[in-house]
């Protein structure tokens, strides 16, 4: 089990823990000094030949302690049968912990990023000074006088113990001065200047030994994992890490190119395209964590979820970037903010919380949030990082311009996850010419290039002046729409489904994208025949499309109500489904085809039944509407739906606050229509309105201009 815990505190590079592990309790003092035996003779074995990058002096000397320790247990067990005194056997068992923190600290020195050592040169230092003082204590009430022991064996145990007694931290100084070296480069770029290209060869390949792409690759992946696990009390602060992987990643490509990265894609391309090759980056938590506890702008699971003055919940990271990027519209709704303050949302919080305890999940907020958003957006705009970015990405749009395939390839796929984070990324990628060199990337024959190549463009439209690029170039929203049709993997097509979302965020695009040639059949299909992701791309594109009045028919020709109306019995996609149906049903034309449709409103009824709250507030404003432009046969139909009394007075109890003002609405225009149906305009019983249901009654839904659905867009 330690040896376990060992395996897992590397893995996941946490820094040495004392309670992984606890001294055996069950074993007799012959047996547990013959153990304490094994495991420092294996810890020798395993480091005595090893070279230490960094921490040299201290690793070495740390170990040749240990091996003073190996004479002792070596002795004592060669004396066959015996007890030790109870002091002695105290002293034992905490040899046993110290033994496997000393491994673990080894270990962690011996496997752990150069760079992240080099940072932690000061810290890790302090590890092994503690591990020394901690054995100079135990040395000091070791009960040597009552054991037999023989005079050299004796001597050399006293001998140790003055020496950890006189020891001092020890930080080495070529360690500490590689250190500075590294800040150095990153304060290159913090004033605007790229380092020298040479001075990087020597630093890196040189003097750290990071000689190839792959050890520069996982000297990367190593720092991303720190940032990701950072939990406010380790230096240097997420900021400042993210500013030495944009330095590392620059670094990556200046020095080594891509040959060895283009090698390996190109082994890919022929041995895999394996499913969610880019999906899969967020597909598992976008299925498996419920959607209300998940950040509508950054999919991410809420850490600080607060309300804004709409009602609706956000991340309060997310909602504060969205505003000082200088929206005023909610991005669910779409109604204008009245204010910006930020309410918590103690309930939900609460939830969240609960459900990840209950599954097993860290729920890393901190009580001071501030603090928290002041770290996390540091990290996201120092301007060494976006520099250092900003010159990556120069080398990488020339690759991309004149590199061979398979370097383009590479560097689609390097633009696309350097645009995964950051509005700063986004842009500086657009203003080095990425797109229109993506745009050429898109009809590639190459299915790695051309998933790779829509996916940067996906990522780079969720900047919203990229959109506007992507629009004016040429040529492009008509590739879009084709590797959408006849894209040469799923997730292909799919990206390219949640790109024609994410620019059609802009109302002025809507027509467009609408009118290109085939963009909205072949969204259809997907949301027909496609994947559970597919669909969900495809139905959000659809309902950004129909909010546009001048696309209702166009929605109609491409047979979209009949797909929409489907979907209302597929799970992931039904909520979405009803928002969509529930604007086009407010034009004549919507409401004629959707009242067309066999099972429109069952499909309604089923979702107001079993859905989720605003999937219910989806289908109720749709059946609403739908009575409202439909005519008299379309609404006479509506009341005559098997259940709709009693679902609209469940609602009026227990819906969200918009689908009580619908459903009261809804009761009002049954009564009106039953009324019309009695003799002597008597009174329908089915659709009477309890006392307290008359709040809000009055609200229509022409002034209720508040979209049904909250969409965001996936960064892949």
């Amino acid at each position: 089990m330690a040896s376990a815990a060992i395996v897992l505190s590397i893995r996941r590079r946490r820094p040495p823990s004392l309670e992984a592990f606890l001294a055996p309790v069950h074993l007799t003092d012959i047996t547990l000094v013959q153990t304490l035996a094994t495991v420092s003779s294996e810890l020798i074995s395993s480091f005595s030949d090893y070279s230490f990058a960094f921490q040299k002096r201290n690793s070495r000397s740390l170990i040749r302690k240990i091996e003073i320790f190996v004479i002792l247990f070596e002795f004592l067990s060669d004396c066959g049968k015996f007890r030790l005194p109870k002091s002695a056997l105290l002293c034992c068992k905490e040899m046993y912990l110290l033994l496997y923190r000393s491994k673990m600290l080894l270990d962690y020195c011996s496997q752990s990023s150069k760079l992240w050592l080099l940072l932690q040169n000061s810290s890790i230092s302090g590890h092994f000074h503690d591990l020394n003082q901690e054995i100079s204590t135990l040395l000091d009430v070791f009960p040597l006088r009552e054991l037999d022991l023989s005079q050299d064996v004796r001597e050399q145990i006293e001998l140790l113990r003055k020496q950890c007694t006189r020891t001092k931290l020890f930080i080495d100084q070529r360690d500490e001065t590689l250190r500075v070296g590294l800040f150095s480069f990153l304060d290159e770029f913090e004033k605007g200047r790229i380092p020298d290209r040479g001075e990087l060869r020597i630093f890196f390949v040189d003097k750290l030994g990071i000689r190839d792409a792959r050890i520069c690759r996982s000297e990367i992946e190593f720092l991303e994992e720190q940032i990701y696990n950072h939990e406010g009390d380790v230096e240097p602060t997420a900021s400042v890490l993210n500013g030495f992987v944009a330095l590392t990643r620059y670094c990556r490509f200046l020095l080594f190119g891509i040959k060895e990265e283009e090698e390996e894609m190109g082994v890919g391309n022929r041995k895999k395209l394996r499913k969610g090759v880019i999906s899969q980056e967020i597909g598992e938590t976008f299925h498996t964590i419920q959607k209300d506890f998940c950040c509508p702008i950054s999919l991410d699971l809420m850490q600080d979820p607060v309300i804004v003055s709409t009602g609706q919940t956000y991340d309060r990271y997310s909602i504060s970037r969205w505003m000082e990027e200088g929206h005023c519209r909610c991005p669910k709704t779409g109604q204008m903010l009245d204010h910006t303050r930020l309410v918590p949302n103690r309930a939900l919080r609460s939830l969240i919380i609960h459900w990840c305890t209950s599954h097993g999940i860290p729920f890393d907020a901190l009580e001071n949030t501030d603090m928290s958003m002041e770290v996390v957006t540091g990290a996201a705009s120092t301007k060494a990082a976006i520099e250092a970015n900003r010159a990556t990405a120069e080398l990488l749009i020339h690759q991309l311009s004149n590199g061979s395939q398979g370097a383009k390839t590479v560097a689609a796929r390097e633009l696309r996850l350097l645009a995964k984070t950051g509005k700063e990324n986004r842009a500086c990628i657009a203003e080095a010419g990425a797109i229109p060199l993506l745009h050429k990337l898109l009809p590639s024959p190459n299915p790695i290039a051309q998933e790779n190549s829509v996916t940067a463009i996906l990522n780079l439209s969720i900047h919203d002046k990229n959109k506007s690029r992507i629009m004016e170039e040429a040529g492009c929203l008509g590739a879009i729409v084709e590797v959408l049709r006849f894209g040469l993997t799923t997730e292909a097509k799919e990206n390219a489904a949640a790109t024609l979302f994410s620019l059609s965020a802009v109302h002025d695009y809507k027509k467009r994208i609408s009118d290109e040639k085939g963009a909205v059949e072949a969204l259809v299909e997907l949301l027909k025949e496609g994947s559970l992701r597919g669909k969900k791309d495809a139905v959000t594109a659809l309902f950004n499309l129909s909010t546009h009045v001048d696309n209702c028919r166009r929605m109609m020709e491409s047979g979209a109500v009949t797909a929409l109306v489907g979907a209302l019995g597929t799970e992931g996609v039904a909520e979405e489904a009803a928002g969509a149906l529930a604007l086009l049903v407010r034009q004549p034309i919507g409401a004629e085809a959707v009242g067309k449709e066999e099972m429109a409103v069952s499909g309604l009824l089923g979702m107001m039944r079993r859905g989720t709250p605003k999937g219910k507030e989806n289908a109720v404003a749709a059946l609403l509407e739908l009575c409202r432009s439909g005519g008299t046969a379309t609404t006479q139909r509506v009341v005559r739906a098997p259940a709709l009394a009693s679902l609209l007075q469940t609602l009026l109890f227990t819906g969200t606050k918009r689908a009580r003002r619908k459903a009261a609405s809804l009761a009002r225009v049954c009564q009106r229509c039953e009324t019309a149906a009695l003799p002597n305009g008597g009174w329908g019983v089915g659709y009477a309105l309890t006392g307290n249901s008359t709040t809000n009654h009055g609200s229509s839904f022409a002034g209720d201009v508040s979209l049904p659905l909250s969409i965001s867009v996936p960064v892949l």
